[in-house]
């Protein structure tokens, strides 16, 4: 059993929204560094904790965490359609783990996917399919939140799971870091708001290209003095980085969802994901990390990190 982590933000504006070619140069030098250390790790298996973005999940029934034994693609900008591979009862047997581990989770035998959960996995696979990956999803954009140590629980459980394993483990975070993008709030939200929060799977194209023409726009003008969006935070991301290269886990416990909403974004709770992969990585035993790349780009609407760790 050998566990790597490789945690990344994700940002759906990239190639969309132009921060420059210095900057657009940065970040596909860190991320060809990730994916050749992916590639040369080879995994077995990779499990990825990532978000929804009211794509596969609404209001209808929205988990806290849920896993999937079988998951499509919504393709949505830009990235790749269709099935992920997932080993299925793999995946169940991680789910009865969790769940006797005095863990909640959901499971989904038909799952939608967003860039949320694709993009990274291209990034550093090129492909949907590659490798066997079982993804988790953990709500990050649509409050009430569970608490944070309930994400390191939940991480914990499944580092328990994969030491079992006699298999290369690649788990993998995806989201955040902090960042604001004009998602909805379904308090207050208009009536037709409100049915979209609820059960808006499956929008047409145009309903989905005007979704996506919105994000785009936002980027266009983020932090600067026009957008009343929470601007980035360097200095919180690269504290957030600080604590969990460190090992500091057990701080997530004082995590307040508020306060981070209003330090750093209300969809910085993407890095939900990040507390998971390494309370997965730690469940195993000591590991030892390192910042690869951070740098805040207003046109992603992302302060953009990437993060490795592997086992002492």
């Amino acid at each position: 059993m050998t566990i790597k982590l490789k945690c990344l933000s994700h940002t759906p504006l990239r190639g969309l929204n132009d921060p420059g070619a210095d900057v657009v140069a940065e970040v596909d030098a860190a991320l060809a560094k990730a994916r050749a250390e992916v590639e040369a790790f080879d995994p077995e298996l990779i499990v990825i904790f990532a978000p929804d973005h009211y794509n596969g999940l609404f209001y209808d029934l929205m988990p806290p965490f849920v896993i999937a034994t079988a998951a499509e693609s919504v393709a949505d900008y830009q990235t790749l359609p269709g099935p992920l591979s997932i080993p299925r009862e793999l995946a169940l047997d991680m789910a009865r783990f969790i769940l006797d581990s005095d863990v909640d989770i959901a499971l989904s035998h038909r799952l939608q996917v967003d860039h949320g959960c694709t993009q990274t996995l291209e990034e550093l696979t090129g492909s949907l399919t590659r490798y066997p990956v079982i993804p988790i999803i953990i709500n990050s954009v649509a409050p009430p939140f569970a608490p944070y140590r309930r994400i390191r629980k939940l991480g914990e459980a499944v580092g328990r799971f994969a030491a079992t394993l006699n298999k290369r483990v690649l788990i993998l975070g995806t989201g955040g870091l902090s960042h604001e993008p004009p998602v909805p709030l379904l308090s207050g939200a208009p009536e037709e708001i409100a049915e979209f929060l609820i059960a808006g799977r499956n929008p047409t194209p145009e309903a989905r290209a005007a979704r996506q023409a919105r994000t785009i726009a936002a980027g266009q003008i983020y932090g600067s003095a026009d957008c009343p969006l929470t601007p980035l935070n360097t200095d919180w991301d690269l504290a957030f980085i600080d604590l969990l290269v460190q090992g500091r886990l057990d701080e997530v416990d004082d995590f307040r969802v508020e306060e981070i909403s209003r330090a750093a974004g209300r969809s910085t709770h993407e890095i939900r994901t990040w507390v998971a992969a390494f309370a997965a990585l730690a469940a195993t035993g000591a590991y030892r990390a390192r910042q690869d790349y951070y740098r805040p780009i207003n046109e992603w609407i992302a302060g953009y990190g990437v993060v490795s760790a592997e086992q002492r």
